[in-house]
C-alpha cells in the first residue's frame, strides 16, 4: 500500500512498505518513477531507479527483517530524497572492491549519482538515503 503524506514543500512525500525479497526492487523503482513523473522532475527517474534498486538490494542483502519501508519525499525545488529503512542497525559504509569482486560497488554508485548520501539510525534499525538533483535546480545538479 503505498501512502502519500504533505510535506513542508507542498509536494508529498510517497512510501511503500515491501517484502524483503530481490523482487521489491522493481515496485521500488516504480515508486520513484511515478513520485518523480507526478513533481515534473523526470530527468531524475533514471538515477532515482538506479539508486532506489541499490538501497533495496542492499537492505535484502543484510538486514533480517521481513519487511522494508522505501520512501521518496521532495525537501526541495528540484531535490528528490529516496530512503530505505531496515531493522538491521549495522550501518553502509564505502568500501573499495578489489577486481575479483562481484559485488560491493552499490553504494559507490549511490555516491557517485547523488549530491548527499547517509545513514540514519534509528533506535530500532537503519534509514539509507540519498538526495538527487535536477540539473538547473538550485544549484545546478550534482
Amino acid at each position: 500500500m503505498i501512502v502519500t503524506t504533505s510535506r513542508p514543500t507542498g509536494s508529498p512525500g510517497y512510501t511503500e512498505t515491501l517484502p524483503r525479497i530481490p523482487e521489491s526492487a522493481a515496485t521500488a523503482r516504480r515508486l520513484v518513477r511515478v513520485a518523480v513523473a507526478v513533481w515534473g522532475l523526470e530527468e531524475l527517474a533514471e538515477d532515482g531507479a538506479l539508486v532506489v534498486s541499490e538501497l533495496v538490494s542492499n537492505a535484502v542483502r543484510y538486514a533480517r527483517c521481513r519487511s522494508i519501508r522505501v520512501s521518496v519525499a521532495r525537501p526541495g525545488a528540484g531535490r528528490v530524497r529516496i530512503g530505505v529503512v531496515d531493522k538491521s542497525v549495522k550501518l553502509p559504509g564505502l568500501r573499495e572492491p578489489d577486481g575479483e569482486d562481484a559485488s560491493g560497488r552499490g553504494l559507490l554508485l549511490v555516491a557517485g549519482l547523488a549530491v548527499a548520501w547517509g545513514a540514519d539510525p534509528l533506535p530500532w534499525g537503519k534509514r539509507v538515503w540519498a538526495e538527487l538533483q535536477g540539473k538547473g535546480q538550485d544549484g545546478g545538479g550534482r
